[in-house]
């Protein structure tokens, strides 16, 4: 029964320390938790292994091992960096266990590592179960299944998951990265509107809190009213101008102004963030109204200042019930798409919301 057991002074384990052992095994470090208590130079794990989807997190992990590693994130005699589509395991191997010039020790990068690990797997459980002591190995992959020999392998310390954030705790993060990383409170209402107006990806919304601490200048707090002019102002005009136009049904008109922002370099998912900000207060409006309340009164509920109000009436009546109810499934369906469930290009994801929205009712 026991055969296949590790055996501690001569017998098989109970079934429970098996499973805390198998747990051990598989446990993986948070990104954020990393990031918030960095471990001490000494506990580095000879390996660590980057896994997941978020690449701003990937980002920041490496930045705090290059601190924690040469005491400044400046020093670049350590550091190496290689793409993992190219990068050998012999040099790899060589590189670590070189004591570097002038750096504790060294820190090599492999970018892109799935190609790398799936190439020298083998020899990679080698390593790990004899690593180099002046050297520390960095593999940035998208995938990483818990139920291989290597990952098994590696130290839980050295395992750290940079996955991207639920869209619902993404405001709670903003308001606890603007405090770290900037010095300044973000109040709740104005992290809700970033991730409104900015989208879903973490490094962009790093890039606006990094824009509204300069812009807020002494103020220690970051308001609502902040984010709207900084973040909201130009990106806010266009998307205004969409649905002008949508409401006029000028699906041509709409098309030009969406190719317009990308002219401008705007991300797909900042532009959806923006349209959907506005179509979630038209759909509340539009269930409100079937309610039985007049459409005013519906659209001042919904979160319309007076000043919109001509113009959601407008939208309203153009889009008519039926696509109001199904203004939430279009919306899951374009997030979806620009975060990879469609083949299609990103502006071809937006433009057919626009269109489906802008059209004139059959």
């Amino acid at each position: 029964m026991g055969a296949g057991f590790l055996q501690i002074n001569g017998e098989v384990p109970s079934a429970y320390f098996r499973a805390r052992l198998q747990v051990h095994k598989i446990f993986a470090m948070d990104a954020l938790a990393f990031i918030d208590k960095p471990p001490d130079a000494k506990k580095l794990s000879p390996v660590h292994v980057l896994h997941g989807d978020e690449d701003f997190l990937k980002r920041q992990v490496l930045t705090v091992l290059r601190k924690v590693v040469f005491g400044s994130e400046e020093n670049e005699f350590g550091l190496s960096t290689q793409p993992g589509d190219q990068a050998e395991f012999a040099t790899v191997r060589s590189e670590l266990e070189t004591v570097p010039f002038l750096s504790p020790r060294r820190l090599v990068v492999i970018d892109g590592a799935d190609p790398f690990v799936s190439k020298y797997r083998a020899l990679l459980e080698k390593y790990v179960s004899q690593p180099a002591e002046s050297g520390i190995l960095v593999l940035d992959v998208k995938s990483w299944p818990s139920n291989t020999k290597l990952a098994k392998m590696l130290p839980s310390a050295g395992s750290i998951v940079c996955k991207a954030l639920e869209p619902y705790r993404l405001p709670g993060w903003c308001v606890k990265w603007s405090a770290s990383q900037y010095g300044k409170e973000l109040s709740q209402p104005a992290a809700r509107l970033l991730v409104d107006l900015v989208g879903a990806e973490m490094g962009v919304l790093n890039q606006e809190l990094a824009k509204l601490a300069v812009y807020v200048g002494a103020a220690s707090k970051i308001e609502e009213d902040d984010v709207d002019r900084l973040v909201g102002s130009s990106r806010e005009q266009n998307t205004f101008k969409i649905f002008d136009a949508m409401g006029g049904g000028q699906p041509t008109e709409a098309l030009t102004i969406l190719g317009r922002l990308f002219d401008q370099g705007e991300e797909p998912l900042a532009v959806l963030g923006a349209l959907s900000w506005q179509l979630r207060r038209l759909a509340k409006a539009g269930r409100l109204a079937q309610r039985g309340p007049p459409l005013g009164t519906a659209i001042d509920r919904a979160g319309f200042p007076p000043y919109a109000r001509h113009g959601a009436e407008q939208q309203l009546r153009h889009l008519g019930r039926r696509r109001l109810s199904r203004l939430y499934d279009w919306l899951l369906e374009t997030d979806s798409g620009l975060k990879g469930g469609s083949q299609l290009p990103a502006r071809t994801i937006l433009e057919r919301l626009v269109v489906r929205l802008a059209k004139n009712r059959e």
